[in-house]
């Protein structure tokens, strides 16, 4: 009985165990990992879709599929990911390394090569791009002043957009009758919209916070 006891105490400590902050190997990381190497299927789909031959429109038709049903996995894995490390409380330096350079390399490498195959304007490209980078660096600038830079309602609408925009206009087709091209082109301007949007917002947010935080200290020196 004794022993017994001793087992279910030891069960109750390791799962009430503090993560490791340097463990690599676990789901939420995992996940990442596999988000990563579907990207080269993805980048690779689309690439072979950009040769004019003429005996290839149907495998284009299907590559095109292929590209866009590995992107929804991919995008998929990254929500479960993200979810799963809440729920469970993983927090690595591996994975926050690793995801946000993933999420970055599945968005980017897809709008580039939608861009080459003429499925959207170079102009919501760059901008799309830019916004990446510029927000990684607002958040960057805000981590090392201590200031929290909360995702709103409108960047989540703005991922939304553009998650549901990036695989249809890679399928590029009209399946019973809906038109992936059209939905896909509103949704990626509506993804633009609420990306420039939602930028202009966080930096007045993030403004506001440090003319409050410097304020503070003004007043604290006093």
């Amino acid at each position: 009985m004794e022993n017994q006891t001793n087992q279910i105490n030891i069960d109750n400590l390791d799962k009430n165990a503090p993560v490791d902050e340097w463990e690599i190997d676990n789901l939420p990381n995992r996940l990442t990992i596999l988000r990563m190497f579907l990207i080269p299927v993805i980048i690779g789909s689309l690439y072979v879709t950009t040769f004019e031959l003429s005996w290839s429109e149907e495998l284009k038709k299907t590559l095109g599929y292929v590209a866009a049903w590995t992107f929804v996995a991919a995008s998929i894995t990254d929500f479960f990911d993200g979810y799963i490390a809440r729920k469970r409380k993983i927090v690595t330096v591996f994975g926050s390394f690793l995801d946000p350079i993933a999420d970055k390399f599945l968005v980017v490498s897809s709008l580039i090569l939608l861009n080459n195959l003429s499925r959207i304007p170079v102009l919501v490209v760059v901008v799309l791009v830019l916004r990446e980078m510029y927000m990684t660096a607002l958040r960057l600038l805000a981590m090392e002043r201590g200031i929290k830079v909360p995702v709103s309602s409108l960047g989540k609408w703005k991922t939304t957009f553009q998650m549901i925009a990036i695989p249809m206009l890679m399928a590029w087709d009209k399946p019973y009758g809906i038109s992936f091209p059209l939905l896909g082109t509103i949704f990626i301007y509506l993804s633009f919209f609420f990306s420039v949007y939602s930028a202009i917002l966080y930096t007045g947010g993030l403004l506001q916070k440090i003319k409050t935080a410097r304020a503070q200290k003004k007043n604290s020196a006093h």
